[in-house]
């Protein structure tokens, strides 16, 4: 392979990236918005739950538990419903997502130290922010019996069990601290791959990529040309990516920049060379774009552990994750960002993107190769 030959293509690629300002703007400035876009509309974190309070009961005891609620960081007081009130049409209308009842006698039962039932009537449309509104209240109800066991007995006696939790790398338990690194790996994906196969089909669409067969450069010199370029735009947009992570979500790199650097190398590496595969069988810039989006952005968003876990998907789908890198990806990036340990325990998850790139940059190299001859 000659140096001179790959650098030349380089440059010409470099040039012509450069006369091309939409090309540029989405290698580097796609990346960007897309991390705004995820960024502030995928969070999982439920906050502000719109609650309305049905308290036939009108006991400092009742009003207790409602001000529980209340003064919690997760839920807003919207309604106060007068006994006989319709529910049904409260959540019908979304007037309110949740509704707290309270029923007579509530106060005498506590008095009394018997069970006294509450009612939370939810609206399941959305089950997954029902499970979460339903995990709130019950531990608002918790600390809430605790307190008034201990306000009965009044000193406790004899040992208890007091759970002090620590929660490392995330303490807030902030869903966006998960998101951003998994968003890293979906965007470059998605970047690479694109950025790679359209340069390739450009060259086919408009009869240059003939003329540049019947010089004296090989596949392999082809390849490197066409790659180097990108790479390092790629890596350029890595480091725009986590610099405006940090200043908009705070998500700060941890771990080892070298580590973090050496893992976006290869699986970069490995996602411009499924470009170069996925122009190998397009013609046109428009077939090499829905290919590319459909087959790296899918994969990289739903297969990956980003947002949905893998444990729990069908055991087919788990067996197909095995062959998606962001999944690896992500494994290693959230152990860097977030965790701050460098890339001693995902050594496997390493091999498998090296290997990922290897078999993906072999299958392009043949391809070219035999189109070429």
């Amino acid at each position: 392979m000659s140096l001179r030959k790959v650098l030349a293509i380089a440059r010409k690629e470099l040039r012509q990236a450069s006369r091309d300002p939409l090309s540029l703007a989405m290698l580097l400035g796609v990346p960007t918005m897309m991390l705004l876009l995820y960024g502030f509309a995928l969070n999982f974190d439920v906050r502000h739950i719109r609650l309305a309070v049905q308290d036939r009961d009108r006991t400092p005891q009742s009003r207790e538990l409602v001000a529980a609620f209340v003064n919690s960081r997760y839920f807003d007081l919207v309604a106060d419903l007068a006994a006989g009130a319709e529910l049904e049409r409260v959540t019908q209308t979304r007037e309110a997502r949740a509704i707290l009842v309270l029923p007579e006698g509530y106060g005498r039962e506590l008095i009394a130290r018997r069970e006294s039932p509450v009612q939370l009537v939810l609206d399941g449309a959305d089950s997954n922010t029902a499970s979460t509104i339903l995990n709130y209240a019950n531990a608002i109800v918790s600390d809430q019996n605790a307190t008034l066991m201990q306000a009965a007995l009044g000193t406790r006696q004899g040992p208890a069990l007091d759970l002090a939790p620590r929660v490392l790398y995330n303490p807030e338990l902030e869903s966006t601290q998960f998101l951003v690194p998994g968003l890293i790996g979906f965007i470059l994906m998605l970047t690479a791959v694109l950025s790679t196969a359209m340069s390739i089909v450009r060259e086919k669409e408009r009869g240059t990529m003939e003329q540049l067969r019947v010089t004296s450069l090989r596949p392999g010199e082809l390849i490197a040309g066409k790659t180097i370029p990108y790479l390092g735009i790629s890596l350029t947009a890595t480091a725009i990516i986590l610099a405006a992570a940090r200043a908009l979500f705070g998500v700060s790199v941890r771990g080892p920049y070298l580590d973090l650097f050496i893992a976006t190398l290869v699986y970069l590496i490995g996602a411009l060379g499924f470009g170069l595969l996925v122009s190998s069988f397009s013609d046109t810039q428009a077939l090499a774009f829905q290919a590319g989006s459909v087959l790296s952005m899918l994969p990289a968003l739903f297969l990956s552990g980003f947002i949905f876990p893998i444990r729990a998907m069908p055991e087919v789908l788990q067996w197909i994750t095995y062959a998606v890198p962001a999944r690896y990806f992500n494994v290693i990036l959230r152990g860097v960002i977030l965790k701050g340990v460098g890339l001693g325990p995902y050594l496997q998850d390493l091999a498998f993107l090296v290997l990922y790139a290897a078999v993906v940059l072999g299958v392009a190299y043949a391809r070219l190769r035999r189109r070429e001859a």
